[in-house]
Order: C-alpha cells, then sequence, then structure tokens
C-alpha cells in the first residue's frame, strides 16, 4: 500500500507540473530585439535547427506582434489601430523556413548546370506548395494560405522564404504539428519539424 501511495503521489505531482507548464501565460516584451531573440533561442521552442546531408534547415514561428510591429512601424499607434493590426494577423501562423548549404544559398550551390538552376528557381518560386506540408498528428492537413520568396541573387547566406497557414482553433488543440519539406533535389529525404501547439497558443507579445 506504501508503494501504491507514493506512485500515485508522484503521478499527481507530475500532472500538476505538466498542468502548471500548460497553463502559463505568454512573455511580453519592451522591444522588438528582444522579442527576435527569445524566439531565436531553441529552448523556447519557436525555433529549430536540422542539418541533413550538409543542408542546413531552420524553422522560426514568427509571433503575431512582429507583424503587428513591422506593419505599424517605430511611430505611436493608437489602441484601436493596434487591435485592427492584432485581429488581422492573429487569423494565421507565420513560419520563416532558411535553407543553406557551405553557408550560401541553394541556388548558389546546388544546381550542376543551367536547367537545373532554371528549373531549382521554378521549385522556389511557383511550387513549394506541393512540397512544404503542416498538418496534425491525426494527419490533417492544414491548407498552405501563401508563402513568399524573396530572391536574393546570392546576396544572402541562406534560401529564406515565409509560410502562412490559416490558424485552425480545433487543430491547435492537439499536442502538435508536423511541418514537413520533401526532398528538393539535395538528397536529404523529407524533413521533418514537430511543433508543439502550446507554444503557439502562448507565443510571446510586444509592449505596442
Amino acid at each position: 500500500m506504501a508503494k501504491k501511495h507514493r506512485f500515485q503521489k508522484m503521478l499527481t505531482l507530475s500532472f500538476l507540473g505538466a498542468l502548471l507548464i500548460g497553463c502559463q501565460g505568454h512573455k511580453t516584451f519592451e522591444n522588438e530585439d528582444d522579442l527576435l531573440m527569445y524566439i531565436q533561442d531553441e529552448q523556447n521552442g519557436y525555433t529549430q535547427h536540422k542539418t541533413i546531408n550538409g543542408v542546413e534547415y531552420t524553422l522560426l514561428y514568427r509571433p503575431t506582434d512582429l507583424l503587428v510591429k513591422q506593419e505599424l512601424g517605430d511611430a505611436s499607434a493608437t489602441e484601436t489601430q493596434v487591435q485592427t493590426s492584432r485581429e488581422k494577423y492573429n487569423k494565421y501562423l507565420y513560419f520563416n523556413l532558411s535553407m543553406s548549404k557551405n553557408n550560401q544559398e541553394l541556388l548558389s550551390v546546388a544546381p550542376k548546370n543551367q536547367n537545373e538552376f532554371g528549373a531549382m528557381v521554378n521549385q522556389l518560386a511557383f511550387g513549394m506548395q506541393d512540397k512544404v506540408h503542416l498538418f496534425t498528428a491525426q494527419k490533417d492537413t492544414i491548407e498552405l494560405a501563401d508563402y513568399i520568396y524573396p530572391r536574393m541573387y546570392g546576396m544572402s547566406r541562406a534560401t529564406t522564404m515565409m509560410f502562412v497557414y490559416p490558424r485552425e482553433a480545433d487543430k491547435l488543440n492537439q499536442d502538435y504539428l508536423n511541418f514537413t519539406i520533401e526532398d528538393l533535389g539535395l538528397y536529404t529525404g523529407e524533413v521533418k519539424f514537430k511543433i508543439a501547439t502550446q507554444t503557439l497558443k502562448n507565443e510571446p507579445t510586444l509592449k505596442l
């Protein structure tokens, strides 16, 4: 009986600990730089990094308030303007995906000839909706709303693009989402990132 009591006590404490962690509120930052430092720290769950066959992948979740700050700029904004902007951007989830090899953009190192270069440009600019997927643990797909690929013409150290998905409340009730990238001809196989939905629900904010 004593062992059973101790075991039940351990389970109760573990449950309470998990409950407390799940109930912790989001963090609020005074400025954009501090928020960026926070989400770029992998321990906080908003940035993940993988290296496969020499290709470096970094997935970063961009909280709503970073988009709001970008839209409103440094000028003082009214509460109504901030609220309106938050409501607009909070309808979606925003992910930045960066890919590089040898500390360079993919277009600078991956294509072996002009034909491959053209095919990769076309893939990155127009075909990533067929290569990148977001879905729940139950295999329910969240359809891509949009993605942005800015051509940097070799001036950047990575190929970076933003993927935008609708913030579907029922999908966020599951424990995690899967973000996957099919092989882009780089011999990496499928690359998968697992994203805890609790981090998305408790995303950090700015004092605006």
